[in-house]
């Protein structure tokens, strides 16, 4: 047989296309409707809650124009040269109120304290000389410099006017929007009924910290790192979890898991398991038990990524690699939760910064480098972008969103997204 009578080698499957990141995205949140349920929380206990209501305020904050400073209320017009002497005829502290200001005359006031009518001008006090004018008349003080007309002075309302909405349906709670919640009167706040989780890894290589010591870990064992960041991930996005611990790598325990886990929560969260090798079996279970799609996305790290329903729970796996692990939460499980808690403001902010360093390994998907800012405000690069270096997550202050196929030079702007934009 000569080698043109050689059998034709047999045709290769194509290869899956990989799923833009946006793609998987928008796909992933189609199917994110938000959960019914709101529950009512005292104000001190909603921090990181997802509002249900909006807050219309029924006063003005401040309710009265006040003084931004400790010193003198007094009228521009008194005022005639840097020897001006007024009269100080009252004293106003913060919760109680003065009575008209009469001419040439000064009232001594704290901050927060309501201006006196006719009053138009506040002077600090470290800008006035007081002048003892003994038992018989009032104190004088002396006006150091030209006041000028609403110096130092809180207008009503130009924080919170009456009747405006201060937050929406829909906002995540901050620590500031629950300051701002208390100044128009809310002690309690309507929230989203938090998301209940079932978290488990899989790999009969994966061992528990404090289970088997250093020493003692047998060849190829390693510590389930994925299951601590994810679980206070969930924790900081207001989720309860219920913690299933490490499910072995056989299908009948996977298929137990998912399906106990799918009668009592909104969404079943796995690490681990998601590619198509013979100890993988997440793929199979889920599809025993209801619908799989599994998605190759064009994102580095962080490629095989899978989502599903088990009756009426959501399931997402994810990589079991801790960094692609910890990115693919960030990127695509974070939104996809605020949604089912009705939130609105899913998007991440990014900022162009200044590359101090080179890239020259192009990627054709698209790459999320871990970053941080150096001492002359540009962006350094840790070392190793491995997709199992978890030390770079926490030595980095962030991600360089890097599009395909693109090199990055130092001194180049790149797109960073800082961590505290995703663990607010």
């Amino acid at each position: 047989m000569t080698k043109f009578d050689m059998p034709a080698a047999p045709e290769r499957a194509p290869r899956k296309s990989l799923k833009p990141l946006e793609e998987a995205l928008a796909e992933l949140l189609a199917q994110a409707a938000p959960l019914p349920g709101i529950e009512t929380v005292s104000t001190f206990d909603a921090d990181g809650r997802v509002l249900a209501q909006d807050l219309l305020s029924s006063l003005d904050v401040p309710a009265h124009d006040n003084s931004a400073m400790d010193g003198y209320a007094v009228r521009c017009a008194d005022w005639e040269n840097f020897t001006t002497v007024l009269q100080v005829n009252q004293r106003i502290p913060a919760g109680s109120s003065g009575h008209p200001l009469a001419p040439a005359s000064a009232a001594r006031i704290f901050t927060g304290a309501p201006i006196p009518p006719g009053a138009d001008a506040v002077v600090m006090q470290e800008d006035c000389e007081t002048l003892d004018a003994g038992a018989a008349e009032s104190p004088g003080v002396r006006i150091r410099l030209h006041p000028k007309p609403g110096q130092w002075i809180r207008r009503r309302g130009e924080d919170v006017a009456s009747g405006s909405a201060v937050l929406r349906r829909g906002e995540r709670l901050t620590p500031a929007a629950l300051g701002l919640a208390a100044s128009i009167g809310f002690d309690q706040l309507q929230v989203a009924a938090r998301v209940r989780v079932a978290l488990f890894s899989t790999g009969d290589e994966l061992v528990m910290p404090g289970d088997v010591a250093p020493a003692d870990m047998k060849p190829g064992a390693i510590y389930n790192s994925n299951r601590f960041f994810l679980r206070a991930l969930l924790l900081r996005l207001g989720c309860t979890v219920t913690d299933l611990g490490i499910v072995p790598d056989r299908l009948d325990a996977t298929v137990a898991a998912l399906e106990r886990a799918s009668q009592q929560h909104d969404l079943i969260l796995t690490s681990g398991g998601v590619s198509v090798g013979e100890e993988d079996h997440i793929k199979p279970a889920v599809q025993a038990l209801g619908d799989l799609k599994l998605w190759q996305i064009a994102m580095k790290p962080g490629k095989p990524f899978a989502y599903g329903k088990i009756g009426a729970s959501h399931f997402i796996g994810l990589p079991g690699n801790p960094v692609s692990s910890f990115v693919t939460f960030l990127l695509l499980v974070r939104p996809f939760l605020l949604k089912l808690q009705g939130g609105t403001r899913l998007a991440i902010k990014s900022i162009a910064l200044t590359a101090h360093f080179d890239w020259a390994r192009a990627d054709k998907r698209r790459e999320f480098l871990r970053v941080k800012h150096d001492a002359t405000g540009g962006l350094a690069l840790f070392d190793n972008q491995s997709s199992g270096v978890l030390t770079s997550a926490v030595w980095g202050d962030g991600l360089v969103d890097n599009p395909p196929d693109q090199a990055i030079a130092h001194g180049d702007l790149v797109r960073f997204i800082a961590f505290s934009e995703f663990l607010a």
